[in-house]
């Protein structure tokens, strides 16, 4: 039974102004990057690459994008690497009290308001006598992300076949080697994939930040400090290449995906 013509129309139509209502903002600064404004209106005539050279030359932004850069690479990697481990021991021991317990812990700071784990870790540091800084906002960054990664990594744990180490054991392997040439290639992806989205988290995250940073600020604390006085044009040149970065980034992630999934169907078929 086919669908009346009206409803197609409808549904066309509210899909339409849904990813106008997305995508046209950003379409804007994409724009104002590149054009200036008078009246309300792009003034197509004044087409230059000035915003982009006062952005590579304002210090503050490029102070803050490196720290972000930093924080979001750092706790990542960390998050990564104690997900893993953690991964690791529920999936070996899944009813176990010590498997139960560490994954609320790990839940737990994901599933509370930013304000509550931001306010929690600076009376943390406060009490420990540790002064707020980078290295404040990685553990801070480290803790917020390490739900989704440990999420993803022991889903694709329990996807795997047992049968690929026990294989490995009766073969001689150690358990360091049946981890590197088993296990890990098979968390390659998901790895890669939670490690994305987490990068993503943080570079955005802004609440847990403003508890626990010091001088150093990262680029949504400094552009929200921006607002009060408002926001120079260069800040069009940025979201741009931001916006630029994160669609080859998400581009790359796609295909190296495709081409893994390629891979892993031609093992299974000749298998």
């Amino acid at each position: 039974m086919r669908r009346p013509r009206l409803l197609d129309i409808s549904l066309a139509s509210v899909t339409t102004l849904v990813y106008l209502a997305l995508y046209l903002p950003i379409l804007l600064v994409f724009v104002l990057s590149f054009f200036s404004m008078r009246r309300g209106r792009v003034n197509w005539e004044t087409f230059s690459l000035g915003w982009y050279a006062r952005l590579f030359g304002n210090e503050a932004l490029g102070d803050a994008l490196r720290n972000s850069l930093l924080v979001g690479g750092t706790a990542v990697a960390a998050a990564a690497v104690f997900a893993t481990v953690a991964a690791l021991h529920v999936n070996a021991r899944p009813s176990s009290r010590s498997a139960r317990l560490l994954e609320y812990v790990i839940f737990l700071p994901f599933l509370l308001p930013p304000i509550i784990t931001g306010l929690s870790l600076l009376i943390y540091f406060r009490e420990a006598g540790i002064p707020r800084g980078i290295a404040t906002i990685i553990v801070g960054h480290a803790v917020f992300v390490l739900a989704i990664i440990y999420r993803m990594v022991l889903t694709r744990l329990n996807a795997l076949s047992r049968s690929l180490v026990e294989a490995a054991h009766d073969l001689g392997a150690s358990k360091f080697q049946t981890f590197r040439y088993i296990v890990l290639p098979n968390l390659r992806m998901p790895l890669l994939t939670a490690g994305i989205l987490a990068f993503a988290l943080s570079f955005d995250e802004t609440m847990i930040t403003l508890f626990l940073t010091g001088t150093d600020a990262t680029l949504p604390v400094r552009l929200y400090a921006m607002m009060r006085v408002g926001f120079t044009p260069e800040i069009n040149a940025l979201i741009t290449l931001i916006l630029v970065f994160s669609i080859v980034l998400t581009v790359a992630v796609a295909l190296a995906w495709r081409r893994n999934s390629g891979l892993e169907n031609n093992r299974m078929t000749r298998i």
